[in-house]
């Protein structure tokens, strides 16, 4: 087999053998719940885009009107701030379970009490850019500017820049912006491990705290996705139980991703219930904020050790 040269990738991984992860008090599986924030902040012409957003709704395949407002995706958009969060919030805090914000700095911006209610909660509010918009064929200067607007906004906002960075909707500079751009402990727009690894593929190496693209509600709302609460629970639990039993003997991470105009609908957010009241009766596992799994992470495989997961080009 030749060896190609800089190629950007890194397709082994651990490989056969992953670390032996210690979570704390001896936890098969560490589980990481994600609320996106995203409402107020997608496509709109009345955000100075083109077009109306066609992504993520009830309106699966929706088409972008160009040059116009789409009010019905609006409202579709505005339900997920004004209903859907308080309801996730209101199991949340039930549950006392702890989470991760995604939040998007222009929705935030817009609507201080959410802010103020995921501060009071604990909640960790990880940077999801400044736009809800697809950066891929972004001019690089103007991507470069929109982190730093969604850093300053969120220091205005909650009095300290953010930890984690979540884009979703990457460009292929995306990694090297948060590399050499952000302060950032830790970056999720990855979704190849079940674990934790290091990215040195720029000047500053970048912890990646890998998120999930499959079990995420997102799935509602795309062709063949889930079509009913007992679907994505189901789903959910079998993804538990695979990594719970991994666990035994390599511990793993499991990533649940939320979206309050998704899940915060009525005949969802008792499947999200469900799988919470399901998970609350093992022992083994530790249900963290991502960037208490990225904190103890730095300290359970320094970027130094063998086997931290370096991907080097």
């Amino acid at each position: 087999m030749t060896k190609e040269s800089k190629y950007p990738r890194d397709l082994k991984g651990y490989g056969r053998f992953p670390p032996a992860v210690k979570w704390p008090n001896s936890a098969r599986l560490a589980v990481q719940f994600v609320i996106n924030y995203e409402e107020g902040a997608e496509n709109c012409i009345l955000h100075g885009d083109r077009a109306s957003e066609a992504f993520l709704s009830e309106i699966v395949g929706a088409s972008a009107y160009e040059g116009m407002r789409h009010v019905n995706m609006e409202s579709i958009y505005e339900y997920g701030s004004r209903a859907g969060f308080w309801r996730l919030y209101r199991l949340f805090n039930r549950m006392q379970f702890p989470v991760t914000v995604f939040g998007v700095a222009m929705a935030l911006n817009r609507n201080p009490e959410v802010v103020e209610a995921i501060l009071k909660s604990d909640w960790e509010i990880a940077s999801h850019g400044y736009r809800w918009i697809d950066y891929q064929f972004i001019d690089e200067s103007i991507e470069r500017e929109h982190m730093q607007k969604a850093i300053e906004i969120q220091k205005q906002l909650t009095g300290e820049a953010p930890k984690g960075w979540y884009l979703g909707r990457c460009s292929p500079n995306s990694h090297r912006l948060v590399a050499e751009e952000g302060d950032f402990i830790y970056n999720a727009d990855s979704y190849a491990d079940d674990l934790p690894y290091y990215d040195s593929q720029f000047t500053k190496p970048q912890l990646m705290v890998p998120y999930t693209l499959d079990a995420n509600d997102m799935r509602f709302a795309t062709p063949q996705g889930f079509n009913s609460g007992d679907q994505f629970y189901r789903y959910l639990k079998d993804t538990f139980d695979v990594l719970y039993a991994e666990g035994e003997t390599h511990p793993k991470m499991m990533s649940v991703g939320l979206h309050c105009r998704l899940i915060g609908r009525p005949g969802r957010v008792q499947a999200l219930a469900k799988f919470m009241d399901y998970i609350a009766k093992f022992d083994h596992v530790w249900v963290a904020r991502r960037i208490d799994i990225a904190m103890h992470w730095l300290q359970l495989q320094p970027l130094s050790t063998p086997k931290a997961g370096i991907h080097k080009s």
